[in-house]
This record gives C-alpha cells, sequence and structure tokens, in this order.
C-alpha cells in the first residue's frame, strides 16, 4: 500500500521529569525529589521486588494468552495501533491496511534503507505478539527475523502461522523477557519495539537490552504509549491525570508510564545517535472508537464472554483510553536512533 507521508518534522524533544505510576495495587507509590528522567527510572527500579516482577510478567502473559485469539479473528495478525489520515472517515477494511501503513509509517521515519547493500538483514521483534510485524518485515527485505513475547500462545500461534504462509525459514517465536533477552550483544541490524515498551517496568533496562543487541549501526525504532511531556513549572502529573493512567494500568498490566521526552533522555544517556521522536497521536485517533464498535457486534461480544476475565477487563477499560487521547494525556510516540558504528 503506498499512501503520501503524513508525519510532521521529527523533533528532538527536550529531557522533562519523568512520573512515575506503579498500578498494582501491592505496589507502593514512591515519592521523591525532583531528578532527571534517567535518575528517576534508576531510582525507581530496585523499589520493585522479584516477586512484583514475576507477578507482573505472568499478568501480561496470561493476558495476551486470553486475549491473542479473539484480536486475531477480529482484526488479523498485526496487534498495534493503526495509523490513519487525520480526520479521516474509514471503513472495517481499512483498519487492516492502516496496521499495516503503521509499520511502513515507522519504518520510512526511521530511513531504513531498501537498497540491497542496506537493507536489513537481521531483525529483532520486542512483544511479539503473533508476529504479524516480523512477518511483513521479513517478507519486505528478505531478512530474517527472531520475535520474543511474554505469552506462550503468542509464540506457537506466531510459529503457526509463519509455517502456514512459508516463512519458517526466515522467522522464529519464542518466550522471553524483553529486559533479559537471549541473544549475545550485537547481533540484529533492526530493533523493532512496536506498543510492547508500556509493559516495560524498568525502562532504562528496557532500551539497554534494545542497544546491547543491536549490531554497530543498527537502527532502534520504538513506539510506545507515552504520558505527556511535563511543563518546566511541573514536578509531576496532575492528580485526575494520575487516577486516569492507574485505572488503564490495573486493566492492560502496564506498570509505570514516562514521557516521550524520558525515552529521548535515556537514549541520550546510552550515547545512542540520531535520536527523533514524534507524536503520532493524531494518526491512531480513530483506532480505539473502531475496536470499541468491533467488540460490540455479535461475533465481538461472544468472543469476548469466552475469552476470560482480564480480556473483559481491558475491554471495558478502552473508553479510558479514548479519554486519555482527547485530554492530551495520553500520547502515542514514535522514538528511533542508531547505535554508533
Amino acid at each position: 500500500m503506498k499512501t503520501a507521508c503524513l508525519i510532521p518534522t521529527p523533533l528532538l524533544i527536550n529531557s522533562r521529569t519523568c512520573h512515575t505510576i506503579l498500578s498494582p495495587p501491592a505496589w507502593r507509590q514512591l515519592r521523591s525529589p525532583p531528578l532527571s528522567a534517567t535518575k528517576r527510572l534508576l531510582a525507581r527500579a530496585p523499589n520493585a521486588t522479584t516477586n512484583d516482577g514475576r507477578l507482573l510478567r505472568e499478568g501480561i502473559a496470561e493476558f495476551y494468552d486470553e486475549s491473542s485469539s479473539l484480536w486475531e479473528d477480529i482484526w488479523g495478525d498485526h496487534m498495534h495501533h493503526g495509523f490513519y489520515s487525520p480526520d479521516s472517515s474509514v471503513s472495517v477494511s481499512d483498519h487492516r491496511a492502516s496496521q499495516v501503513r503503521m509499520i511502513e509509517e515507522a519504518l520510512r521515519f526511521a530511513a531504513v534503507s531498501e537498497e540491497p547493500t542496506e537493507k536489513p538483514q537481521r531483525v529483532v521483534d520486542v512483544g511479539c505478539g503473533i508476529g504479524g510485524s516480523s512477518r511483513y518485515i521479513s517478507r519486505k527485505f528478505g531478512a530474517k527475523c527472531l520475535g520474543i513475547t511474554l505469552s506462550p500462545v503468542q509464540a506457537q500461534r506466531a510459529n503457526a502461522l509463519a509455517a502456514a504462509q512459508g516463512l519458517a525459514d526466515q522467522v522464529s517465536f519464542q518466550v522471553a523477557d524483553a529486559l533479559e533477552q537471549p541473544f549475545p550483544d550485537g547481533q540484529f541490524d533492526l530493533v523493532w519495539s512496536m506498543e510492547s515498551g508500556e509493559h516495560m517496568p524498568n525502562k532504562r533496562k528496557f532500551v539497554s537490552e534494545l542497544a546491547r543487541v543491536a549490531a554497530p549501526g543498527a537502527t532502534i525504532i520504538i513506539v510506545t504509549w507515552c504520558h505527556r511531556d511535563l511543563a518546566p513549572s511541573e514536578q509531576s502529573l496532575q492528580q485526575w491525570e494520575k487516577e486516569l493512567l492507574n485505572k488503564i494500568c490495573n486493566a492492560y498490566f502496564l506498570p509505570a508510564w514516562c514521557s516521550t521526552a524520558d525515552y529521548v533522555e535515556l537514549l541520550q544517556s546510552l550515547s545512542l545517535q540520531d535520536i527523533k521522536a514524534a507524536d503520532w497521536s493524531q494518526y491512531v485517533a480513530p483506532f480505539w472508537p473502531a475496536v470499541i464498535r468491533s467488540a460490540l457486534t455479535w461475533n465481538g461480544l461472544t468472543s469476548l464472554l469466552c475469552s476470560g476475565l482480564k480480556t473483559i477487563k481491558g475491554a471495558f477499560a478502552m473508553p479510558l483510553m479514548i479519554e486519555g487521547y482527547k485530554k492530551d494525556l495520553i500520547k502515542f510516540s514514535i522514538i528511533t536512533c542508531r547505535k554508533p558504528q
């Protein structure tokens, strides 16, 4: 699908402090003096116990074990937002095309080359879902792709789809933790994370692992949910914003939100180059209303009722995502960079 690029000129965002939200009720709310994003994220990590981390990983895995087949039945094999023209009116059939367009726009934003001598050959898909991005990227570039997910159901289904599509020799998927990737240093020339960063309890460890497995000169692409950047006069989000994000965290097994500017500062702290970031919220605006409409069909409702309590809880939280976007609290962000040669 060829489309005109509607992306605004990317901006390098100045760093702001990060507001932390630890969603599970048993986690402590942290209070600390103003720190840079890097220091604040580092300061937060040791406070989560091993048991907290285990429960979060189990919750994420079970959520996607339950919900992935429902999503695939209704939306296909791309488990992420679509990219739409602003103020567009789209039909249900357009939504799957918009998800493919999201992949293309992310690759374009990051200036990933299609030239035979420059195109990616080895790709890691961090938080791969059922492998839609990996299979698409493998076909586009002829690349070898490895995907990781916490969900055994997703990994099994992703491998089955790869085999069915004749890609078993090109792509493979396994259960693994994005914070402890089972790969040697410098393995991949494209590191891809499409809407998985929001699940990471330690953002610095997350981006450090992305950088570690990247080969010299590799491109790193992070597309993720963020909260708005803080104003210079702010030390944290407003109370109503914290409360809304906590409700979303509890529904979708999200630990801590941070801003796009926080990601930029973390990447800078790792001496990564060509860092770019942009707010794509306007380009994903039709997505959540469309998901709600699909859930309210007969097929959607019957499938939802059979999918499990975690999925049902997530469905009830969908209007909260719309509220967060409309109030400019939630930002759909893309952040890209390059590892030095």
